[in-house]
């Protein structure tokens, strides 16, 4: 590992300073540490921001809720409101990496690791990421685990990220802050597909800090699911995995929220699907419609061809399985009401 300076920051105004200068910002260490040890990152200066007050979660007014970009990953799955009213985050993080690594990464962090394949790791071949401009070796190598969608000519890698799968179908939106002031940017915005520079992953400014995730009140959320297929079921990324919320009334789509993950360049909300499914059946054969028609513009090559249908049947499976639910929740709750009218002495409803 090369030498590079570390302050812990206490404030944020001093960690805003350190990024404007140049720091990298460093959470659980848990990407960023590991790519220093292998000689492929080389920051100058990391700045420590666990000590900063973005360790919070609160309930926003209407319903929705504010993550501190520093609050674990272990904390964030384990959360009371996280697990009933956004089910789909919980799973994704749970589904995401070991205890361990959990219980170290940050939101901040987890959003900002790096998109990578074996070779961005690998000195000996080429990589567009590591070094702009030499090539990309997973273009005419293995590329079973590599993107579908999103991709170009300079690079094929996929997010690894599931949690950010899971905050693109909730609508989620970023916080960031520099010394400049505050904007915020939609998450399904944040990640750059790779076109021809594709070591620029994201669109923050270098002297920009993410200081935040917030969530809106979603309705829809509250039935929703994260389903990951990988080689083994310990820890490893996507092959592919689909977060969806989905609302049905009397066998029609009224709501549906879909984002895919393993499959692109960046975390993919898969909004082609969501206009077929609207208002439209419920069933198997409009879910894998949709489903076909999002992977329309998939560009395969022979070792990763297979997750073009992959997805497709996790999609169909998975909101498949969300629509049941509902249903079974739409009947026990007629149930219920049936049960307290009788009670009551009323039928109907009519007094």
């Amino acid at each position: 590992m090369r030498p590079f300076g570390y302050l812990s920051a206490p404030d944020l105004p001093t960690a805003l300073d350190a990024v404007a200068a140049g720091a990298r910002p460093l959470g659980g260490g848990t990407n960023l540490v590991d790519l220093m040890r292998e000689d492929v990152e080389r920051p100058e200066t990391l700045v420590d921001v666990t000590a900063l007050p973005l360790a919070g979660m609160d309930e926003l007014p209407g319903g929705g809720l504010r993550i501190g970009a520093v609050v674990r990953n272990s904390h964030l799955a384990a959360d009371r409101l996280v697990r009933s009213r956004y089910p789909v985050l919980a799973q994704a993080l749970l589904a995401g990496a070991s205890g361990q690594l959990r219980n170290m990464a940050t939101v901040g962090g987890n959003l900002l690791q790096r998109t990578r394949c074996p070779y961005f790791r690998d000195h000996a071949a080429s990589c567009n990421k590591r070094e702009p401009g030499s090539g990309c070796a997973a273009l005419g190598g293995l590329h079973r685990g590599m993107a579908v969608l999103g991709t170009s000519e300079h690079c094929i890698a996929a997010h690894p990220s599931d949690m950010a799968v899971a905050l693109v179908a909730l609508d989620a939106v970023v916080e960031v802050q520099s010394v400049r002031g505050t904007r915020r940017i939609p998450l399904a915005e944040l990640h750059r597909p790779p076109g021809e520079t594709p070591h620029v992953e994201t669109r923050l400014a270098a002297d920009e800090l993410i200081t935040a995730v917030e969530l809106p009140a979603l309705p829809v959320a509250r039935t929703s699911r994260y389903r990951k297929v990988r080689d083994r079921a310990s820890f490893a990324f996507a092959l592919v995995s689909v977060a969806a919320a989905l609302e049905v009334r009397d066998g029609e789509v009224v709501d549906v929220r879909l984002a895919l993950g393993g499959v692109a360049t960046t975390p993919w909300r898969a909004r082609e699907a969501e206009r077929l499914l609207l208002r439209a059946p419920a069933t198997d054969e409009t879910f894998r419609r949709a489903a076909a028609a999002e992977l329309a513009p998939a560009v395969a090559r022979p070792d990763n061809a297979f997750k073009i249908e992959l997805v497709q049947r996790t999609v169909v499976a998975t909101l498949r399985q969300l629509a049941t639910e509902r249903s079974s929740a739409e009947r026990a709750d007629g149930t219920e009401r049936s049960s307290a009218e009788r009670a009551d002495g009323t039928e109907g409803g009519a007094a």
